[in-house]
């Protein structure tokens, strides 16, 4: 991917000494560790060394899984053996809540609560995280699974998650917003667009700082060492094993 992605050639030398320089061990596994301590606020695509979109949840869920593993409840926020309410807290504020409110739209978007928007998305606790049974927007059913269309019966395999009626054109513009400036509502600019959508202004995106975030307000020092790529933070070696085998892998997604 890295590679590709910057028209290396793996021929030449100069290239595969670059993509070495860029890919190390040391910084993915601080990666980890930092997500778990709460130094690192959101989670993307383009995280954990080398991220798909599509992906973002279920690697969020294993990064959870493995540190659990690794590290052990996080008894300083009073988890224990028995239960991870605040790892859960921490690790589903990375793609929820904090990047709403570092893109200036949590007014609206981040969260479930009156008067927001928001995809609700139910699971079947064993596939939490992999194959969502249903998605709600505004209350409308956006996407769902469906069996094959020639079937006699609903359940005919494969079943896929197919769009529902949420996602038709129309549905899906009442169901949505369009976010953009303030200024541009109060010239009327964007209002001579004609857009179908609900129109919201960002608020308060360039006032947000480190203790706005969620469960991931953590501010260490930081130190990176330019040889050996080993990162410390509040001078700990922030460090960990690599995993052998992580949840919501090939299995969960076989049918």
């Amino acid at each position: 991917m890295l590679m590709v992605c910057h028209h290396l050639d793996r021929n030449i030398p100069e290239d595969l000494a670059f993509a070495e320089s860029r890919i190390r061990a040391e910084t993915v596994a601080a990666e980890d560790v930092l997500h778990d301590n709460g130094s690192i606020s959101m989670i993307s695509s383009d995280s954990q060394a080398m991220g798909r979109v599509a992906e973002v949840v279920s690697r969020t869920w294993r990064t959870a899984s493995k540190l659990r593993e690794f590290r052990g409840p996080l008894t300083s926020l009073g988890d224990d053996e028995c239960k991870d309410n605040a790892r859960v807290k921490r690790y589903i504020a990375k793609y929820t809540i904090n990047p709403a409110i570092t893109h200036g739209i949590s007014h609206i978007v981040g969260h479930v609560a009156v008067g927001t928007l928001a995809d609700l998305v139910l699971w079947k606790p064993e596939n939490f995280g992999s194959k969502p049974t249903m998605v709600l927007k505004s209350g409308v059913i956006a996407m769902a699974p469906m069996g094959d269309p020639n079937g006699s019966i609903s359940t005919v395999e494969p079943i896929f998650t197919r769009p529902m009626w949420g996602s038709k054109p129309g549905s899906a513009a009442l169901n949505s917003v369009s976010f953009v400036s303030q200024a541009s509502l109060n010239s009327g600019t964007i209002a001579s667009y004609n857009l179908s959508k609900r129109l919201e202004a960002v608020r308060n995106c360039r006032s947000v700082t480190k203790k706005d975030m969620k469960w991931n307000s953590t501010t260490p020092k930081m130190t990176v060492d330019p040889e050996s790529y080993e990162v410390r933070a509040d001078g700990v070696l922030q460090d960990i094993e690599a995993a052998e085998k992580l949840p919501l892998g090939k299995t969960y997604n076989l049918f």
